[in-house]
């Protein structure tokens, strides 16, 4: 068996594949994406996915693809410190950048193996080609709703409950994982040290890249609201290969005591966004749909390759944010600065409906927060209406946040709300499906 390549190793290996030229390339590229918010679980997963399909029969290469442009992985120093833990460079990874323009790679010259979502969007979602390029999609591990835009005979296609989708990825991969880490174990005279060294050490590597998001995602396994057998048996397997590499179970109080401080160097990256403008908070974990094109998707299973947002329908952004609304208020400068900064986002991004979800856990207790602008008509207004005073009441348990001073609406067409959450385990995955159900059918004209 030949030794283990690093995971640094694997991307220098999948950037010669993606930059080669089209006449030397081979066809069609199998991607691996995570979803457009590029969070922790993501990124991991796509890299980590990647890098065990890969090592599976038929050996296909799979390009593991950040779902984000370059510049913006400045906005992530989470993932760059889980990146030094698996010896790798933000300059390794493969972003949006680095994918070619229409004149070098063509859509139907690729495949795609969606991971943390199982409904193509951005610039992968144009390159799957909507319904008449279904083919192009050929697999999904994903812990979301499941939106019926993957095919019934994908394989792999799992979407299924769990608190990180890594645990999904790690379960999946687990056979693989366990293939490679113990090497050929049939060599009649065994395996040179060094080499069986260096395994443990990548093993190791691996185990950090899983871990991560599957502690962030669960709060160190002790949310119970979101923590899944899935999440503490794949966190049992990459704790395994750290004992591993620290020589023995033995070890177990300093492979336990480098954990906890690497979880809470992530943890703490992940919620400092002090350095941020509100622009750059508000686009750091951002989430969007166009309602018209998810209609056309369903309903006809044909849909064009146009730009994005360019269909008719209404566009609905969502941002979550590690930190409450009383930072993003102070930090720009008062209520009414707060409110300008998100309209300039909002029309930037050319919103009907603007959603902000914060979380904050203070004194040990966490919190959630939820405010929603409806922007472009009566129509819009009276759908989300109908979501505060249904779902939101029922489901959120909303209160209204700081006596009202975030509050707005001008009588004509824009309706502004911010409330409290006092149904804490509902987060965007919950959340998200709830506006997209309200403003079904609901159309407006852009002005």
């Amino acid at each position: 068996m030949a030794p283990q390549k690093t995971l640094q190793a694997f991307l220098a290996t999948a950037r010669a594949a993606l930059t080669a030229p089209p006449s030397k390339r081979s066809t069609p590229l199998h991607f691996v994406v995570g979803n457009e918010s590029a969070d922790l679980d993501s990124l991991c997963s796509a890299l980590f996915l990647a890098y065990f399909r890969s090592h599976e029969p038929p050996h296909t290469l799979h390009i593991p693809l950040c779902h984000l442009a370059r510049e913006d992985l400045a906005l992530r120093p989470e993932f760059g410190a889980v990146l030094r833990r698996a010896a790798v460079s933000p300059d390794d990874v493969l972003t949006l950048t680095e994918l070619p323009g229409p004149d070098r790679l063509r859509a139907e010259d690729t495949r795609w193996l969606l991971v943390d979502h199982n409904a193509p969007t951005g610039t992968p979602g144009r390159l799957c080609g909507g319904g008449r390029g279904r083919g192009r999609v050929v697999g999904c591990i994903d812990h979301h709703e499941d939106e019926g835009r993957v095919p019934r005979d994908a394989d792999p296609r799992v979407i299924e409950r769990s608190g990180s989708c890594m645990s999904l990825v790690v379960e999946r991969c687990a056979e693989t994982w366990d293939a490679l880490a113990e090497g050929n174990e049939e060599e009649e005279e065994g395996e040179d040290p060094e080499e069986e060294e260096s395994r443990r050490v990548i093993n190791s590597q691996l185990a950090y890249l899983a871990l991560a998001p599957i502690l962030v995602d669960t709060n160190n396994l002790g949310s119970k609201d979101k923590t899944c057998g899935s999440d503490e048996r794949a966190a049992a397997v990459a704790r395994a290969r750290l004992r591993a590499a620290a020589a023995g179970s033995s070890d177990e109080e300093v492979v336990s005591a480098d954990i906890e401080r690497f979880s809470k160097e992530v943890f703490a990256l992940k919620e400092d966004i002090s350095g941020m403008s509100i622009r750059d908070i508000l686009r750091k974990d951002y989430k969007e749909w166009n309602t018209a094109e998810e209609e056309k998707e369903r309903e006809e299973g044909e849909e064009g390759e146009e730009g994005e947002g360019e269909g008719p329908g209404l566009r609905l952004g969502t941002s979550s944010v590690p930190q409450p609304f009383a930072f993003l208020v102070d930090k720009a400068g008062g209520e009414k600065a707060f409110a300008e900064e998100l309209e300039r986002w909002s029309a930037s991004k050319k919103l009907d409906v603007t959603v902000v979800l914060t979380t904050c856990k203070a004194d040990g207790k966490f919190s959630r927060e939820l405010l929603v602008w409806a922007r472009t008509g009566p129509e819009v207004v009276a759908a989300v209406k109908k979501f505060a005073e249904g779902d939101g009441k029922e489901k959120l348990g909303l209160e209204t946040w700081g006596d009202g001073r975030l509050d707005a609406e001008d009588g004509e067409g824009s309706w502004r709300r911010c409330w409290t959450q006092s149904e804490t385990r509902n987060s965007r995955k919950q959340i998200a499906p709830m506006f997209r159900d309200a403003l079904k059918g609901v159309s407006v004209g852009k002005t």
